[in-house]
């Protein structure tokens, strides 16, 4: 008996699944301008994406009525804007498409004409210029997501003692250089960049916050210990006092 009344359920279930497929058929059948979409719902929060942006990207798509409408038309319309990072479309009954839009976040600067977010993935928006205060990063092309982590780790550390990264550079043979906020260069050349880097920071304390304040370029290339290029000679005044002292 449960055999029949199982057989018998599952073929109710085949016949409102085709009967639904019959049905959309029949709608789809119908004009483009029949069952037109009245509301298009847009979900988030936006510090850099406009609505009129969105407004725009979707206008073509959504013109189709709400049987027609492609989805994937209508995400790809809105993903092909900059600020854009993450979309989800669907259709919402009888009369609306609803749609979550995610912004892109920014967290550094690359080449000096795009931007990356957190995962490291490149966009390029057309107000590039007013991210300035973003941490810059130069590379390799296609080596930005390892270039970013890498970038995380030196910013970490450094203000762990005070300094702030402001530009991270890494050439075609591989030499890495930084500038920080306060001018100062640092060179770390293209061999366990990050030993020396920690060797150096283990002086910071050592040295004192007045001779760092006075330091231009500190060259890491050395195995055993580096070079300074100072800002001005009153760094000679200061270690003659830190002599006596």
């Amino acid at each position: 008996m449960n055999k029949w009344i199982l057989i018998r359920d599952l073929a109710i279930v085949f016949l409102l699944l085709a009967g639904m497929v019959a049905l959309w058929q029949v709608f789809k059948e119908r004009g483009s301008d029949w069952a037109p979409i009245r509301h298009v719902r847009i979900e988030g929060v936006f510090q850099y994406l406009t609505r009129d942006e969105l407004k725009q990207a979707l206008q073509q798509p959504v013109s189709k009525g709400f049987y027609h409408a492609d989805l994937d038309s209508i995400k790809q319309a809105v993903q092909a804007l900059p600020w854009v990072d993450q979309v989800s479309v669907e259709r919402v009954w009888p009369d609306a498409i609803k749609i979550r839009v995610t912004e892109q976040q920014p967290v550094a600067r690359w080449q000096n004409n795009a931007l990356l977010n957190n995962r490291g993935e490149l966009f390029k928006p057309d107000n590039v210029a007013e991210f300035a205060a973003l941490p810059l990063i130069t590379g390799p092309e296609g080596q930005q997501q390892a270039l970013l982590e890498i970038m995380k780790g030196l910013r970490f550390s450094l203000a762990d003692k005070g300094m702030i990264l402001q530009e991270f550079h890494v050439d075609n043979r591989r030499a890495w250089k930084i500038r920080l906020v306060s001018g100062m260069e640092i060179k770390l050349g293209r061999q366990t960049q990050l030993e020396n880097m920690q060797r150096f920071l283990k002086t910071v304390d050592v040295v004192g916050e007045e001779l760092i304040a006075l330091m231009a370029i500190v060259d890491l290339r050395y195995p055993n210990g580096y070079a300074v290029t100072w800002k001005s000679p009153e760094w000679k005044s200061i270690i003659e006092k830190k002599k006596r002292a």
